[in-house]
C-alpha cells in the first residue's frame, strides 16, 4: 500500500492498530516505508503535513509512543495500549506511589489543567528556558510513551501578512480531555498483562512475518 494523503495514513493506522512514523526493526511497519520518496521534504504535501489532520481526526491518537519516536495508535486499540503502558495507573496514583517525578507531574498538571496547550507555552509555564530547567523533551516524551499526554495538533505560526511559516508547533493535551475519561480507561477492567496480550495478538495478525521478539519489543 502506498500512502498519498492523510486519509490513507489514518486508514492504515485503523487497519493495523499501530503505525510508527519512521522505519524500525519490523520491516514495512511505518509511514516512511509506505510513502513515495517524492512526498518527503518537498514542496508537495506529505507526512509532515498529514500529522496534524491525523492527530485531530478523532480516529487515532498521535504521540511519541514507540521508543521515543512518533506514530499513530487507532482509537479502537488505544484503551488497551493505555492500560498496559500505564500499568493500570492514572497519573495522580502513579505520582502518589512514587513512580513519577515532580518534573513529570508539573508538566502533566499544567497540560491537564489547560486542556490544549502549545509546547512553547508548557515550556514557559514550567520554567524550561535558556537559563532555566533542562530536559523538557525527556519529560514530554516519557509522558507520551506512558500515554498520559498526546499530541492533539500541530499549529503553524503566522507572519504579519498571515502567511504560515516554519515547522508546526506541537499542541499537547491529555487523551481524557479529547476522548473522555471513560473511553480512555475502558480497559482498566483488565490486568495490564491481559491488554498486552490483546495488543500482541492484534500485531501478530497484521505482521505475520515479523519476529515475535521484535513485536514484543515494539509493544514495550
Amino acid at each position: 500500500m502506498q500512502l498519498k494523503c492523510a486519509e490513507d495514513m489514518i486508514k492504515l493506522a485503523e487497519e493495523w492498530g499501530f503505525l510508527p512514523l519512521f522505519a524500525n526493526e519490523i520491516n514495512g511497519f511505518s509511514v516512511e516505508e509506505h510513502t513515495p520518496a517524492s512526498l518527503w521534504f518537498t514542496d508537495l504535501e506529505g507526512p509532515w503535513e498529514w500529522k496534524g489532520p491525523a492527530a485531530k481526526s478523532g480516529r487515532c491518537v498521535y504521540g511519541k509512543f514507540f521508543g521515543g519516536k512518533a506514530g499513530l495508535v487507532s482509537l479502537e486499540i488505544f484503551p488497551e495500549f493505555a492500560n498496559y503502558r500505564r500499568n493500570g495507573y492514572d497519573f495522580d496514583s502513579r505520582f502518589e506511589d512514587g513512580l513519577s517525578s515532580y518534573k513529570d507531574k508539573e508538566v502533566y498538571d499544567f497540560i491537564d489543567r489547560n486542556g490544549s496547550v502549545l509546547s512553547k507555552e508548557v515550556k514557559k509555564a514550567c520554567g524550561y528556558k535558556k537559563d532555566g530547567k533542562k530536559g523538557f523533551e525527556t519529560v514530554i516524551t516519557r509522558l507520551q510513551s506512558q500515554t498520559y499526554i498526546i499530541t492533539e495538533d500541530f499549529v503553524y505560526m503566522k507572519d504579519k501578512k498571515g502567511n504560515t511559516y516554519g515547522w508546526g508547533v506541537a499542541e499537547y493535551s491529555t487523551p481524557e480531555n479529547i476522548f473522555g475519561y471513560d473511553a480512555v480507561t475502558s480497559a482498566y477492567v483488565r490486568e495490564p498483562e491481559e491488554s498486552k496480550e490483546i495488543i500482541f495478538r492484534r500485531l501478530r495478525k497484521v505482521l505475520s512475518k515479523a519476529d515475535e521478539k521484535a513485536i514484543l519489543k515494539f509493544i514495550g
